[in-house]
């Protein structure tokens, strides 16, 4: 990738990301160019969300499900 090209990624995914912090997506940077990247190879995004909302739901429930962490010692 030429260092136009590289800079227009960057540029697209820093625009990405600043829509999906306006819509408090609660995705990081690092995810987001992931789930770009998989749309970019053809993936569908609505299967995508799909998935990130059910591993979401996963993560709420196995987090239900372990004791809390102890607390830092004084």
């Amino acid at each position: 990738m030429d260092a136009e090209a590289a800079r227009t990624a960057r540029e697209s995914l820093d625009l990405a990301f600043h829509m999906s912090n306006i819509l408090d997506t609660g995705l990081d940077r690092h995810t987001l160019s992931v789930l770009i990247a998989l749309c970019d190879l053809g993936v569908n995004p609505e299967a995508l969300a799909a998935v990130v909302k059910e591993l979401r739901r996963e993560k709420q429930s196995l987090s239900s499900l372990l004791p809390a962490a102890p607390s830092s010692l004084p």
